[in-house]
């Protein structure tokens, strides 16, 4: 039987119907929605090879095949490809090819549009997923067309980009066959892909892109997409990109046509809240199932979603793999999306077409519009690529990190800003190329290996002077920095802030910010920096430079400080967010925004509002505020009304407001004590409703370094613990031994 339906097969099945349709007959048998279908297997592709006597004539055309001479590959590829084509198809096999399809019309009761898709047996493999390996042709009508589609397909195992790909991944030629998979048609309104886990870090962030459309145009990078990132831990959409998608792909009178779309279009949202949320819950099902992350395309038609394929993502690093960074910044010609990560360097070459694929030598950076499943050849001998369109899912980013090869997609006008001969350094992480030749920032080695342990409940560190934030950063290993305190490098300036403001020097005073937090956001890098915002009494400023303006207080602690003094002079909340927004336009998107001494839903509202107005991406950075004040405690709910990412519980300063007790007073210091029960019972309030409404909480005040604290505080379900730096360690230790006790007490309630 050279057919078999859908529902008949299953991951098990690789061998006969290939990647592609073993996959999707288990998507049907989990009840994943997938549509209708068939799968010409893959014997009866050899059958056919065989029965028309072509087999032997095109496998002695493959040997001693020189793959890297385009040419000459390009013409035996041309060569094998019409004698399959022009071969008659046995009449048993035609049959039952026939009889398949118009058992698909019947349930339709008309002829329906199909999808006739290559299913090779070497690909959607853990060691072997290759973008666009062989052909698909979309809205097949009729006996005759899917029948020669099928044929089509056949001759596709044999592309240029299928015989390079198998040769250099070790496949014999005669090893590898294919089936074709014969699917109803989705008339898609809207399609896209979906990683369920970021396919670099494999964190739980689900990466859907989005076109209007057919999803031809996402996958081939023909659009820029909407792309839309989901925090699975916090269950929140965490950023949403829309892209300028200048057309889209669809059937109109039974042919695939390109549509231009009017400008108002194409800048419109794709999918709704309710849509995301549903692709999420199918996208974890799938997740679930194969029990690793999954490259999922998906379609929408009249509202309800089809998945059209799922693969294992198989370009997650491994965790202990170090990221590669620049030795120091030079001038940045092109910004895009890091799409693989990686640092290159190398000359220039602009291709426009497959035709120029012999440009590109060893070593080369290739710049394309979008690079296409022919220019493998020239991607595979590239140090680096970067392409005008694209997302994190179009061809040049799947297939760069299968290669492991930096990549940076989307930039509009790398083509044009870039010219042949052009020495230029790629960073894939960040997504910026830089000109001339930067080097690679060697990591020293530690000088003895020691076994690291591992906590669920992040551990992060406090940090206050910039200088020395390489050194905490490698020594420390910590998570992020849950509390970067500012203040303290602004009382070391020259003179007072708001002096530089008045003497004209703002720009100044700007830079010298950036420089500083630079110092600590690039050393932590990826991994999160809370930079709280500007937090000293009044008393402490005085002594400065232009200080003698302000204010005599009785007590300070309880004065002109935190948020309060920001926003009452907020030409300095403007002047710290255009700092962050210069980090964050050079790619250093781990940094978050932290408000100290937060008491008003109306604090966090306006300065989100003065935030957005200085240009920050909220929806590509963390916003969050400090908890420590009972005010803040016991309105938490009306605070994350105002959208936060986070908080961090202050409990030196949370402490002294509860108890009535300033800490620096030597008549009342014996009554000063961060565990007290009214303290405690904030804390726990304030992490339970954050927990429910998927707020990431922390804290980074003294009683995240008592043991008895953090216990309480890990069973209560603390997201992370920040510390000072020579506490991280001793932290880590506790954190790690209290989630063990924990499991420990489940398993023997068991």
């Amino acid at each position: 039987m050279p057919v078999l339906w859908l529902a008949d097969v299953d991951k098990n099945d690789i061998p006969l119907v290939g990647g592609k349709g073993a996959n999707l007959g288990e998507l049907l048998r989990a009840e994943i929605p997938v549509p209708d279908g068939f799968v010409v297997d893959a014997r009866t592709f050899r059958e056919f090879i065989e029965k028309t006597g072509i087999s032997e004539k095109i496998y002695s055309l493959l040997e001693n095949l020189d793959v890297e001479d385009t040419e000459k590959l390009d013409a035996v590829s041309k060569e094998i490809r019409e004698i399959i084509e022009n071969a008659k198809m046995p009449e048993e096999i035609e049959k039952e090819i026939r009889e398949a399809y118009r058992k698909l019309c019947e349930e339709e009761g008309e002829e329906v549009y199909v999808a006739v898709r290559s299913s090779a047996t070497a690909e959607d493999l853990p060691d072997a997923s290759f973008a666009g390996q062989q052909d698909t042709y979309l809205n097949v009508v009729g006996e005759d067309n899917v029948v020669k589609k099928v044929k089509e397909c056949w001759g596709s195992l044999f592309t240029p980009r299928a015989i390079y790909y198998r040769v250099q991944k070790g496949f014999r030629h005669e090893d590898v066959s294919i089936a074709v998979v014969v699917q109803k048609m989705i008339n898609s309104e809207k399609s896209g892909v979906m990683f369920t886990s970021h396919p670099v870090t494999g964190e739980k962030l689900c990466i859907i892109e989005a076109v209007f459309g057919l999803g031809e145009a996402i996958v081939s990078g023909l659009v820029t997409p909407d792309t839309y990132v989901y925090d699975r831990r916090s269950r929140k959409l965490v950023e949403v990109k829309i892209g300028e998608k200048e057309f889209m792909i669809t059937k109109q009178d039974g042919k695939t046509v390109k549509i231009k779309l009017d400008p108002e279009k194409a800048k419109e949202r794709v999918l709704s809240d309710d849509e995301i949320d549903r692709l999420i819950v199918l996208g974890e099902l799938i997740e679930d199932h194969y029990g690793k992350p999954q490259d999922v395309e998906w379609a929408i038609e009249k509202g309800k979603i089809y998945i059209v394929q799922s693969r294992p993502v198989t370009t997650i690093r491994d965790s202990d793999a170090e990221i590669e960074e620049v030795s120091e910044e030079g001038k940045i010609l092109l910004k895009g999306l890091g799409a693989s990560p990686g640092i290159a360097t190398g000359k220039v070459k602009v291709i426009f077409s497959e035709e120029e694929i012999s440009k590109v030598e060893d070593g080369d950076i290739l710049v394309t519009t979008m690079t296409t499943p022919d220019m493998v050849p020239a991607m595979q001998r590239a140090a680096a690529i970067i392409t005008d369109e694209g997302g994190m899912t179009c061809h040049a980013a799947i297939v760069s990190r299968e290669l492991g090869v930096p990549a940076i997609v989307g930039t509009k006008e790398g083509t044009k800003i870039l010219k042949d001969g052009m020495i230029v350094t790629v960073d894939g992480e960040k997504g910026i190329v830089y000109e001339g030749r930067i080097e690679k920032k060697e990591k020293p080695k530690p000088a003895v290996a020691s076994v690291p342990v591992i906590t669920a409940t992040e551990v992060k560190v406090n940090i206050s002077i910039p200088d020395v934030a390489e050194r905490v950063a490698r020594e420390t290993n910590a998570d992020g920095v849950g509390l970067f305190r500012i203040e303290h490098m602004i009382l070391g300036l020259e003179k007072h802030p708001m002096k530089f403001i008045s003497d004209g020097e703002i720009d100044r005073y700007v830079d010298l910010l950036y420089e500083e937090m630079k110092k600590v956001v690039k050393a932590f890098y990826p991994k999160p920096v809370w930079i709280r915002t500007i937090d000293a009494p009044t008393d402490e400023f005085r002594s400065m430079e232009g200080g003698e303006d302000e204010p005599i207080e009785s007590n300070p602690m309880l004065g002109f400080r935190g948020i309060r003094r920001d926003l009452a002079n907020d030409e300095h909340f403007r002047a710290e967010m255009r700092a962050i927004k210069k980090l964050i336009d050079e790619g250093y998107t781990n940094v978050g925004i932290m408000l100290p001494l937060v008491t008003s839903p109306w604090e966090v509202r306006r300065a989100k509002e003065i935030a957005i107005s200085e240009g920050l991406p909220l929806d590509k950075i963390e916003f969050g505020i400090m908890v420590e004040t009972p005010a803040a405690a016991m309105i938490i709910e009306d605070l994350i009304k105002e959208g936060i990412d986070f908080i961090s519980l202050g409990t030196n300063d949370l402490t002294q407001y509860t108890l009535a007790v300033d800490r620096n007073n030597e008549n009342v210091a014996y009554l000063y004590d961060e565990t007290h029960p009214a303290v405690m019972k904030l804390i726990e309030r304030t992490i339970r409703i954050c927990k429910e409404n998927g707020v990431k909480t922390s804290i980074c005040g003294q009683a995240g370094s008592y043991p008895h604290v953090v216990e309480k505080l890990v069973k209560i379900g603390i997201d992370s613990v920040s510390a000072n730096p020579d506490a991280v360690q001793k932290i880590r230790e506790v954190v790690a031994r209290i989630e063990k006790k924990i499991i420990l007490e489940k398993l023997r309630k068991l």
